[in-house]
């Protein structure tokens, strides 16, 4: 499968086609998609959704995909890093919390984005301001960043709650969302929280998550905790005061000791 290797930190993209030249493809980067005007088929990692006018896919790294295009699209298109996400994020934001959620949540990225009326008038003026800026992008990355933060909080407002199914991968499903929106608030996670929230008794949240995701509740909850708190760290735009209030912690130390796994 062919990848495609992006360097900058944030590209933009703004081409009306009428037949789709790329081959299925994943990326090193990831893709905010506008679908300006026009209508066909967005293949995702298999499976096919119809598009139109006015959505909005994101997608990550690994996730492969192409367009079938049925009449003459327009596509806007916002490529960014890691990178570009760490090096703006100086301050921790609703915004960079909700794209961090957005990059975890995998359903989203299969299926698009489904918006009320009054967020796609929104979201098109978004992107016209993207598009605007896409022949003097490494001069506007500050400008760019803040459509990309306000399109995050847009779109993580309009996620329905996953909860808990028959059938044990949504449960888990569920889980994971649970604990990827509420990173940032620990109280939420602790075990008799989780279990109410999921209709259980924290005696059997513990085992059932271990069972099907081979660690531990805590364990995860430190991983992932501790992954956003090393890019935070590795970027050098984060002072460890402002992620320990971030993340509810108590104090430096704390931050540290979570980063170094």
């Amino acid at each position: 499968m062919k990848r495609y290797r992006q360097i900058a930190p944030v590209m933009i993209s703004d081409f009306t086609a009428e037949a789709w030249h790329h081959p299925v493809h994943n990326h090193n980067h990831y893709e905010l998609i506008y679908i300006r005007s026009g209508k066909g088929w967005h293949t995702i990692d298999g499976g096919r959704v119809a598009y139109k006018a006015g959505d909005v896919f994101l997608l990550g790294p690994e996730e492969a995909h192409a367009f079938e295009i049925h009449t003459r699209t327009r596509f806007i298109y916002i490529k960014f890093t890691d990178q570009f996400i760490h090096q703006q994020g100086a301050t921790a934001t609703p915004g960079v919390q909700s794209l961090e959620y957005l990059i975890k949540r995998r359903d989203t990225h299969l299926s698009g984005f489904t918006l009320p009326a009054t967020d796609r008038h929104t979201v098109k003026a978004i992107f016209a301001v993207v598009s605007s800026l896409q022949r003097n992008v490494a001069q506007a990355e500050s400008i760019v960043w803040t459509q990309v933060l306000a399109l995050a909080i847009i779109l993580q407002g309009n996620l329905p709650e996953l909860q808990a199914a028959t059938r044990p991968e949504r449960d888990m499903q569920a889980m994971f969302c649970y604990i990827h929106k509420y990173i940032y608030t620990p109280d939420k996670l602790r075990a008799e929280v989780m279990a109410s929230h999921f209709h259980t008794t924290p005696d059997y949240i513990g085992p059932y998550f271990k069972r099907h995701a081979g660690v531990t509740l805590r364990e995860y909850v430190r991983q992932y905790r501790g992954g956003l708190i090393r890019k935070r760290m590795e970027s050098g735009q984060y002072s460890l005061k402002s992620i320990a209030a971030e993340f509810g912690l108590t104090d430096e130390s704390h931050v540290r000791k979570l980063a170094a796994g």
